[in-house]
């Protein structure tokens, strides 16, 4: 054995700091791993949500969601989507002159024919001006996370089962 001239508390050194490079190594080929298909496909559903959200519109949406998922917002239960968007979200939007999205960031992970995401970002919204008011409100500012699990359906389309989603104002830096 090459260590063998080595006393033992060296060889079990060595083993340990050979064990932590493989694991190292692994670990790194992991985080740079190539994103499959069904991985960008679910990504590419949260970003059509998300820019919907950010034109205010909700038009089309629902094809983005199984008829029978559940929306969950802070603690609420939204129902289906279709009752979500309908009686909370396009009502709301309308209220605003811009919702915007930023320093996003996903996961998503694929098991089968189930994904589960987790997306953070923060969001900022513009209220309209209404016809009393003499200035504008002040933009909301909110950190945001969204956890949801999606399926993918018999014509091989990924749709969101389920989101919640949860937003507090952003912790000021001391």
């Amino acid at each position: 054995m090459i260590f063998s001239c080595f006393p033992l508390p060296n060889q079990q050194a060595v083993a340990l700091l050979g064990g932590a490079l493989l694991l190292a190594g692994a670990a790194a080929r992991a985080q740079t791993a190539p994103v499959t298909a069904d991985e960008a496909a679910v990504k590419a559903v949260l970003t059509q949500y998300q820019q919907a959200v950010q034109k205010l519109d909700t038009t089309g949406t629902h094809h983005l969601f199984t008829a029978n998922s559940q929306v969950f917002e802070s603690g609420g239960v939204e129902g289906t989507y279709r009752h979500y968007a309908a009686h909370h979200l396009a009502p709301e939007l309308k209220e605003f002159s811009a919702f915007t999205f930023s320093d996003y960031k996903s996961q998503v992970q694929v098991d089968g024919s189930y994904a589960f995401a987790t997306e953070t970002y923060t969001y900022t919204i513009d209220l309209r001006k209404g016809p009393q008011d003499k200035q504008a409100k002040a933009p909301i500012v909110r950190r945001g996370v969204a956890t949801s699990v999606l399926r993918k359906n018999a014509a091989g389309r990924w749709q969101i089962l389920s989101t919640h989603t949860s937003a507090r104002t952003p912790r000021t830096k001391k």
